[in-house]
């Protein structure tokens, strides 16, 4: 067995599962606020391509994907972050892959080299993925914290020189899960300079990116930031993106991978012998869905409203703003934040994920302790209730 594999924390809803234990809520009707899930209808027009083009399981897909994928791939990039018309060469800069969790973890085993003493950095909280990959590659973690008092944005100033030379691979996820921090261009830039003295990779976990509040104000990309600094081939720059959380489409497992025309010649090359080509009905179908922005704009509606009914709902007991982005509540607790979720649960039959189970201990704290992450995937309605719940709750700890 790889010994690596004893290096592996449970997963977070393993360590919620043991938390709630057999406790039987005080009420009925459970409501889930724990998983990131999106739990708005998938576009129609997506499942009737599925339905329409089923004949296409009749043969094997390429690793490549089809040059039409390729090509609405790097058509929605440039259109959504601006880029000059030929930055993006189909053929050369993207590559399909099924869902952004498999391709984060996947991407560390490719370009770690085991020979030396290498370091993946991610922040802290973070997506337990990138931990995984990073011990299951040979590489050791590196935790960068992105705490409250830094607007929950990562610090690159602060990481000294000796980590940056050891430095191969740095997650950076922008809007933040659990956090929805937004980081700037202008600190993107930043961290592409470091990226070129340090010579690293910036993995860029941007599936978030297209759930955001302002129509004219659209989180900025990593692809976007290093055409502004003149990086124009994308150099060290790698970014993941999703249909999951845009599109609501979880259950398809369909996203790509795209920047660094060399970086993505040799992750072709591992894909190869991964075996994890995105099916060709789902191809065709993703096709679809980047081609639309109606059913996107329509689902951040819908987000929109949810935040601000919670918000008011919960303003009133507890320090309660809306994120730059993304589907999340990072609240700091009262209380330890597993005696928050345990109770809450127990008394309000309402699941939310304790922060600590997100982030380890890092420089001395855990910053993720004290926070709960809640995802606000469910209906309206069922946000509405659970915030009066959540309220009701938090009146008790007064």
């Amino acid at each position: 067995m790889n010994p690596d594999l004893k290096k592996l924390q449970p997963y977070p809803f393993e360590k919620l599962k043991t938390l709630k234990g057999d406790y039987q809520p005080a009420i009925n009707g459970h409501i889930a606020l724990s998983i990131g899930e999106p739990k708005h209808a998938a576009p129609g027009f997506v499942l009737d391509s599925i339905t329409n083009n089923l004949n296409e399981i009749n043969r094997y897909p390429l690793t490549k994907g089809s040059p039409e994928l390729r090509t609405a791939i790097t058509n929605w990039l440039t259109h959504r972050f601006n880029l000059s018309d030929a930055a993006l060469d189909p053929e050369r800069h993207a590559l399909p892959v099924t869902g952004t969790r498999e391709a984060l973890f996947s991407f560390a085993q490719s370009f770690i080299d085991r020979n030396e003493d290498a370091l993946i950095l991610m922040p802290n909280p973070f997506y337990q993925i990138y931990e995984g990959a990073a011990l299951l590659s040979g590489a050791t973690p590196y935790f960068y914290n992105t705490v409250k008092e830094n607007n929950y944005l990562p610090d690159f100033e602060s990481i000294d020189e000796v980590t940056w030379q050891r430095c191969q691979i740095i997650y950076i996820c922008t809007p933040g899960n659990p956090t929805g921090s937004v980081i700037s261009k202008q600190r993107l830039i930043r961290l592409i300079e470091l990226s070129q003295k340090y010579d690293f990779i910036i993995a860029s976990d941007e599936c978030y990116s297209e759930i955001y509040f302002d129509e004219n104000d659209p989180p900025p990309g990593l692809l976007e930031a290093a055409e502004a600094c003149g990086n124009n081939d994308f150099t060290n720059c790698i970014v993941f993106h999703s249909l999951s959380k845009r599109s609501n489409l979880p259950g398809m497992r369909s996203g790509f991978v795209a920047g660094d025309a060399q970086l993505i010649q040799s992750y072709l090359l591992y894909r190869t012998y991964h075996g994890c080509a995105m099916p060709p009905v789902h191809q065709v179908a993703s096709i679809e869905a980047w081609n639309d922005e109606e059913h996107v704009r329509q689902s951040r509606k819908q987000y929109i409203d949810k935040f601000d009914a919670v918000i008011e709902i919960l303003k009133p007991v507890i320090d309660v703003t809306l994120p730059d982005a993304g589907f999340y509540l990072w609240l700091n607790t009262p209380v330890d934040d597993e005696v928050f979720a345990r109770d809450l649960f127990q008394q309000q039959n309402v699941t939310v994920l304790p922060g600590s189970y997100l982030s380890r201990e890092s420089d001395g704290i855990n910053p993720g302790k004290d926070h709960v992450r809640m995802a606000l995937v469910a209906p309206l309605e069922e946000c509405l209730t659970a915030a009066k719940r959540i309220k009701q709750y938090i009146h008790t700890l007064n």
